[in-house]
């Protein structure tokens, strides 16, 4: 189903004009009217006159889409593009998956409420059991869930209320590499610094510990000697009663970071760090916003490594590309009072029901499996890719989570084998890729990692048309 949305007649009112975020005015004149610039270059003049400057993606991907229909978009130019972005993972279905709108049609049509809150209703009922009947058997059997706000930031900020509360402790132990969302709390957890310098007073008591970052290992060893070292260092640093850091309140991870630049943690890692916080009565949160409900080839990514958490965040694919995130936790911890955490929009029944739907889809087509066949097809792609071409450094993820770090290859080598990110460069091979009708996203150090996050129907035909612009792009850039 494609729905084509009318351009709109804009009428300013006559007044001063006001100042956009980058300088623009947003009365009429000869760059805004209608009739002297139209598509994109129109909508983008538009939204760089009234949106705020800590807008991001349209800055490198400068369209403005007018349809979406499964792995595709379409912008006001009439361009179509394949869509590796996926609302950053969260279209797992792509757009307006037939299940996905026929759910939500389904619940306006019987008159469903759109928000109620906290209180109860079928679809409600419905979505926990979906989500419950995903998860293993030991995890459900024991679970909770915490409804939050629309946004993943929101349900880590209800994670770290519910460990606080429950261990009344302070500290929190997080990854360097690491992104759990910008709100105040998660920021302190965020290993990326730039969005911190200009927010003083970040959540205290923020420890950050070395990832398994094998490519560029902060211990300068590689191979399976980073996962070792990480893990020696954590559990000596935690018996030190000279470390400087108080017993924690919880230990967040993701079992692959993703705007760290699609890391994806060792199983024997994931399995010692669990061992080390079970130890020592550590709450472990693992945070799958985005690599939850079968993006990296199983259901929830913690699932390889053969762990439970004691916490686990979800948001994006859970609401089937609408706004939901939910905490599931054991219920040992659930020792706070009413209210303790709350938000208005907690109750957003249409995305429980998109969301239930989408489960449902994942788990009955096992997307999961067809996930992790097409996520080793573009790898191998991109490997091949990486051989012919000094400037894709590494080549790593998981399922349809996958990163190509792009490298200065003129810069001598360290020790490791691994050369200095690119951050030009990779933007290079962005805009290569948008002109060739990709979208792909940056992230990792300097923002130097071309990332894929592809619907998960995906299918071969498509990973090979992704593969053949990606590699387009990097010869062109």
């Amino acid at each position: 189903m494609t729905h084509i949305v009318a351009e709109p007649k804009i009428d300013l009112p006559s007044q001063e004009p006001l100042a956009g975020a980058d300088g623009l005015s947003l009365a009429p004149s000869n760059r805004t009217k209608r009739d002297d610039i139209s598509g994109n270059a129109y909508y983008l003049d538009r939204q760089a006159g009234f949106e705020s400057n800590a807008r991001t993606y349209p800055r490198k991907l400068p369209i403005a889409i007018r349809r979406a229909e499964g792995i595709h978009v379409e912008d006001t130019d009439g361009r179509r593009y394949i869509d590796c972005l996926a609302g950053a993972g969260a279209l797992t279905l792509g757009h307006y998956h037939p299940v996905v709108v026929e759910a939500v049609q389904r619940a306006v049509a019987d008159g469903v409420p759109w928000q109620t809150l906290d209180l109860t209703t079928p679809v409600k009922d419905a979505f926990v059991e979906e989500l419950f009947s995903t998860l293993p058997n030991e995890f459900a059997g024991h679970a909770r869930i915490q409804f939050c706000g629309p946004s993943g930031a929101d349900a880590i900020e209800a994670a770290l209320k519910l460990v606080k509360t429950a261990t009344r402790r302070s500290s929190v132990l997080a990854f360097h590499g690491a992104y759990h969302g910008m709100t105040h709390g998660a920021l302190g957890l965020t290993g990326e610094t730039g969005p911190k310098l200009a927010v003083r007073g970040l959540m205290p008591e923020v420890h950050f510990l070395p990832y398994p970052y094998a490519y560029r290992c902060p211990f300068n060893l590689g191979g399976e000697a980073t996962w070792r070292a990480s893990v020696a260092y954590i559990e000596r640093l935690l018996d030190d009663t000279n470390s400087g850091i108080a017993p924690p309140a919880g230990m967040i991870l993701e079992a692959v970071q993703g705007e760290g630049g699609v890391i994806p943690a060792p199983d024997e890692w994931l399995r010692e760090i669990r061992r080390i916080t079970r130890e020592r009565e550590i709450p472990l949160i693992v945070d799958e916003v985005q690599t939850g409900v079968g993006r990296t080839g199983a259901m929830y990514a913690f699932e390889h490594a053969g762990i439970l958490p004691d916490v686990l965040v979800l948001s994006k694919a859970v609401g089937g590309g609408l706004p939901l995130s939910v905490a599931v936790y054991h219920e040992s911890l659930d020792r706070w009072e009413p209210g303790a955490h709350a938000g208005t929009f907690r109750g957003n029944q249409l995305a429980m029901a998109a969301g239930a739907a989408t489960l449902r889809f994942v788990k009955e087509q096992t997307l999961d499996r067809h996930a992790d066949a097409m996520g080793e097809r573009l790898m191998a792609h991109l490997r091949r890719i990486q051989r012919e071409s000094p400037h894709v450094g590494d080549v790593r993820g998981r399922g349809l989570m996958i990163g190509a770090e792009i490298v200065d290859a003129r810069a001598e080598p360290d020790r490791l084998g691994a050369r200095p990110p690119c951050r030009e460069l990779a933007r290079r091979i962005q805009k290569e890729c948008l002109d060739r009708g990709l979208i792909l996203e940056l992230g990792g150090r300097q923002g130097s990692v071309a990332r894929f996050l592809p619907p998960l129907i995906v299918t071969a035909d498509d990973i090979d048309r992704i593969a053949e612009i990606f590699e387009e792009a990097v010869r062109a850039a």
